[in-house]
């Protein structure tokens, strides 16, 4: 009976402390969206109780900063550097897993050297590639096209695909299948777990870009929606905070929408057990 106490104890103070830390995590999120059902100098104000002014602000948002517009642009841009990053990544781990060629493991670890080297430290050189030898300065292929290549998807993809046996790509070489058949009709329906865990990361990686689409796009109506939520900030006079807490909590839905279609895929593909 002591033992059965001191766990069910344990169990609360478990309990206790799993609650506590979700609520430290989701601090930044209620807070915002406590201040954005707010109106006028409440926002401003240390009262967290919540307002009936959500719509107001979300209307002010929508049609003072354009939002619909700059998550139409976020949208197309995540999409394509999704789509994009998983099939190159695809290719990449089939090239590590199934071919042989010289100086693999040197090629395999210039790929992973290059999950050190942060976007911060590339832009300058990056912005002269771009801008000038290619001429993609403010245009969608600027913003798109220098991030389809994922480190982490390649590695992500060929560890799922080293656990697949080998006798299958030789039953497939057997069966005539080149390469690119051998990818569509066995490794990726065998793969969509990760394929999905991927891709929520990748979208949501896509879709908070912000340093470099404030530095390579310069028209207004191309700019994605992070660049765009700046609008709403007036430095000069008094934002309306309340309506920049509504723009950031209507720019963070289409992320969530996926990441809750794609939450069984997400869980399993970063799993280690069989079930994978």
């Amino acid at each position: 009976m002591a033992r059965s106490g001191t766990r069910g104890r344990g169990g609360i103070w478990t309990h206790v402390i799993l609650l506590v830390a979700v609520f430290v995590v989701a601090a930044p999120l209620l807070f915002a969206l406590i201040k954005a059902t707010q109106a006028g100098a409440q926002v401003s104000g240390p009262s967290l109780l919540p307002g009936l002014h959500f719509l107001e602000n979300a209307r002010a948002a929508w049609n003072g900063a354009g939002l619909g517009r700059y998550m139409l642009n976020s949208g197309v841009v995540a999409v394509c550097v999704t789509v994009g990053k998983t099939t190159l990544s695809l290719l990449a781990a089939l090239a590590f897993v199934y071919f042989r060629f010289p100086l693999k493991g040197l090629a395999f670890a210039l790929v992973l050297f290059t999950l050190m080297l942060p976007t911060e430290l590339l832009i300058v050189a990056l912005f002269d590639v771009v801008s000038g030898t290619l001429h993609w300065a403010d245009s969608y292929a600027a913003i798109i096209v220098p991030f389809l290549a994922s480190a982490t998807g390649t590695l992500l993809f060929r560890q799922h695909f080293m656990n697949i046996p080998a006798s299958l790509s030789d039953a497939a070489r057997i069966d005539g299948a080149g390469p690119l058949t051998f990818l569509s009709r066995v490794l990726v329906p065998m793969s969509w777990n990760t394929i999905g865990a991927l891709a929520v990361i990748q979208f949501v990686s896509a879709w908070d870009q912000y340093l470099w689409p404030l530095v390579v796009m310069q028209s207004d109506d191309k700019q994605v929606v992070q660049v765009g939520l700046s609008k709403l900030i007036d430095v000069e006079s008094q934002s309306s905070w309340g309506a920049v807490m509504a723009g950031a909590i209507l720019a963070i839905i289409p992320p969530i929408l996926v990441f809750t279609a794609l939450q069984e895929q997400f869980s399993k593909g970063f799993s280690l057990g069989q079930d994978k």
